[in-house]
């Protein structure tokens, strides 16, 4: 007889078994809970209160027309803003010259330990009490591209670092060899091949943007100026109902769904190029 003949059989289950069976487990436990939340909700009341169609019909075509576009401005402008202060910044932290240096760390470790909202209250009240008679150009857009900004640049300063830190150093002295001069050489050959690379976390960023606009409210906006959250809450409050706060939501969703897919996206293609 052969060993194999010789060894008793295996009792109980393969490692592939268990594997299975324990992904079986934890389907089986989503779906429980799936369906005790559904059963256990009271869909009247929360179709009462966030789903009122005549609501929903009343707020349009104003919520695409005014809110939707408000919100994208104060983003993208928020967002140029964020960019190219960053860009400043990231470059100043990487200088050999010691007080850009120290600058750039002090204001990225500032801008991005407050919170958001300080940094609005801070544009809309403290800069009019320290500068009176001093308007900020483009009224609430400035104000808002200029809140937003600050913000976005102490994240896209260390995004935009960590980029050029990643473009291999070979690629800036085969520059400096062909004649190109430090400035140009970073300007023409590391920097666009460092944005390849961080493409996918500036969008994220933009997305981040996109929601934290929502606190252009405090820096007192007009009717004509309102932004999704801000235009949701008011009708909210004049119809005694949350219906639409489900539709500015929504209004969120039909921006940031199709970016966030488009960051996987190039994560994707990123991973794939690395290969």
């Amino acid at each position: 007889m052969t060993d194999a003949e010789l060894q008793p059989p295996r009792k109980g289950l393969t490692r592939r078994q268990k594997r299975s069976l324990s992904r079986g487990a934890q389907y089986a436990v989503f779906v429980a809970a799936v369906i005790a939340f559904a059963v256990s909700a009271d869909w009247g009341r929360l179709k009462n209160q966030f789903a009122q169609g005549d609501i929903a019909r009343q707020m349009f075509p104003d919520v695409i027309t005014m809110a939707l576009k408000n919100t994208v401005l104060y983003t993208l402008s928020g967002f140029v803003v964020g960019l190219v202060l960053g860009m400043l910044m990231a470059l100043m932290r990487l200088s050999s010259v010691g007080p850009y240096r120290w600058f750039a760390g002090v204001y990225i470790e500032i801008f991005r330990g407050l919170p958001a909202l300080l940094i609005f209250i801070f544009i809309g009240v403290a800069v009019p009490l320290a500068f009176p008679g001093t308007e900020i150009p483009g009224g609430t857009y400035g104000k808002v591209a200029l809140a937003l900004g600050l913000v976005a640049a102490a994240y896209m300063a260390e995004t935009i670092r960590a980029g050029i830190q990643a473009v291999p150093k070979g690629q800036l002295e085969a520059a400096r060899s062909l004649g190109f001069s430090p400035a140009r050489a970073m300007v023409s050959i590391v920097v666009p091949q460092a944005f390849r690379i961080i493409l996918p976390p500036l969008t994220n960023e933009l997305v981040l943007l996109f929601k934290d606009s929502s606190l252009v409210l405090f820096l007192g906006v007009t009717l004509e100026e309102r932004e999704l959250s801000k235009y949701g809450r008011d009708l909210a409050s004049q119809t005694a109902n949350s219906t639409p706060i489900l539709v500015a939501g929504l209004c969120y969703l039909l921006v940031t769904v199709p970016l966030g897919f488009v960051v996987r996206r190039m994560e994707t293609k990123a991973q794939e190029a690395v290969r």
